[in-house]
């Protein structure tokens, strides 16, 4: 099916998407925003208008504080779709979605303006053992306990670095199923390199002493928390037994029938890089992230991309960037004008300016030591086809200079998760096999469709180019 075209479609219903959408309704222009989630409020506030839990103030403050944005945004005049997968963009701004409600809908609309606000996933992070039942990240455990209420029943240990390792943990003390353990894999030297931020971060106050309260917290329940873990394997014969962990020179092993890894988020780049849009190699937050001026614009005219998905900012970042940009195309469009745009973007920049404060020291301190990153030659890099670390490095050692030449020869990246849990694996194995920087080496091609999809689904959303000259008919002699 066909749709009437609209002034500005959003992709990602957070804080971002949201944000940007009520900014630009609220200065007169049509808006669609389409998420695949069957409520708004994308992952940070995931559910928090219908919350399964009790009291969803045992998530925390940061959840709950986003209750008042949904309910704006439910009360708002944008049209709203939810449960609805894009997968594939044109420049010409024809967005070609699939609605996966009561019924099964396709097709494509034209806009004149897109913003991506499509979020951040977990970091890969390969260690011995990762693919093993009983596995997965802390982020698919949380949204678990928000879709649901569910928590683990069996011994849980959390493994990695980052702010959400504690929230986690300080949730499932919270619910009465504290972690059996935190096995934390910062290095002792972020630490020293995280120092020369900390006046900065001091400034912006109220993100240190939240970290401070969840570790007060995991400290007061006695959960055992080992730090400097620079080497980590989980065991077991048919799914996760125990995990075994080594920490200043000492070794030891944790029984565990759950074992949640996080080493921090990273923003998902497959719908920009299915456009062509460019992208930089953010060295400070090891990622990806799409080329984009101030308002967000990307190398794309009229394609712009905010949240966590333009770089790692966190909620509230994600809400002022989502409205800055909804600013700017309303801008473009002719909704504002340009002193206008200056005016209602200057608190903006004054808040931007006061959260992005911290960024910097948490950039340096839970920076991802470089052996969960590229792991050892017996490590899967790969999940959907099994591909090891070793043979990616084979076969850079063979002349592969690109993760699409390693595509080519292993099929690595062409699983159903295209690259979403091995591309910067393999971007970083190879780039350090190589010497190259990772500019130089790139990362995979994305083509559409994004995500899986019926050949229903292609042939009926189909627009036909009125202007083009139709075919010859032809009659047989």
């Amino acid at each position: 099916m066909t749709i009437e075209s609209v002034d500005l479609v959003v992709i990602g219903a957070g804080p971002a998407g949201m944000a940007c959408a009520l900014r630009a309704d609220a200065l007169g222009l049509k808006v669609l925003v389409m998420d695949e989630n069957p409520l708004p409020g994308g992952q940070i506030y995931r559910n928090v208008s219908r919350s399964p839990l009790p009291d969803p103030a045992r998530l925390g403050a940061d959840y709950t504080d986003g209750a008042e944005l949904v309910k704006q945004f439910d009360m708002s005049s944008v049209t709203y779709w939810p449960d609805t997968l894009v997968w594939q963009v044109s420049h010409s701004l024809e967005v070609s979605f699939t609605r996966r409600n009561e019924t099964t809908a396709s097709g494509q609309i034209r806009t004149r303006a897109l913003v991506i606000a499509n979020g951040a996933y977990e970091r890969p992070f390969p260690v011995s053992g990762w693919t093993l039942p009983g596995v997965m990240g802390v982020g698919g455990a949380q949204t678990l306990f928000k879709t649901a209420g569910l928590l683990p029943n069996v011994p849980t240990v959390l493994a990695g670095s980052g702010p959400l390792l504690y929230l986690f943990a300080w949730q499932l003390i919270g619910a009465g199923r504290p972690p059996a353990a935190i096995l934390e894999t910062t290095p002792g030297a972020n630490y020293r390199r995280a120092l020369k931020h900390l006046p900065s971060a001091l400034r912006s106050p109220g993100y240190l002493l939240k970290g401070m309260k969840l570790l007060r917290a995991i400290g007061k329940a006695r959960v055992a928390h080992i730090r400097d873990i620079n080497e980590l394997a989980i065991e077991g014969d048919v799914r996760a037994e125990r995990i075994r962990y080594r920490s200043g020179g000492h070794s030891a092993t944790i029984a565990a029938g759950l074992v949640l890894l996080h080493q921090g988020v990273v923003p998902n780049v497959q719908l920009t890089r299915s456009i062509g849009c460019a992208h930089d190699w953010d060295d400070a937050q090891l990622c990806w992230r799409p080329s984009a001026d101030s308002w967000g614009e990307t190398s794309v005219s009229n394609i712009f991309t905010a949240g966590d998905g333009a770089g790692i900012g966190g909620a509230i970042g994600a809400r002022i960037s989502g409205e800055r940009v909804g600013l700017a195309i309303a801008h473009r469009l002719g909704a504002l004008g340009t002193e206008s745009l200056t005016e209602h973007a200057a608190p903006l920049d004054r808040q931007r300016n006061r959260h992005s404060r911290v960024r910097p020291f948490l950039d340096a301190l839970y920076r991802p030591a470089a052996p969960f990153r590229r792991p050892t030659d017996t490590t899967i890099v790969c999940r959907c086809e099994e591909i090891t670390a070793g043979q990616i490095r084979e076969m850079a050692r063979l002349g592969c200079v690109g993760p699409n030449q390693t595509k080519s020869f292993s099929r690595c990246g062409m699983g159903p998760c295209q690259g979403r849990l091995c591309g910067l694996t393999v971007s970083e194995l190879l780039a350090e096999q190589n010497r190259q920087r990772m500019n130089e080496t790139g990362y995979y091609t994305i083509r559409p469709p994004i995500k899986p999809v019926s050949l229903g689904d292609l042939a009926v959303s189909y627009i036909p180019d009125e202007n083009a000259a139709k075919p010859t008919e032809w009659v047989p002699k």
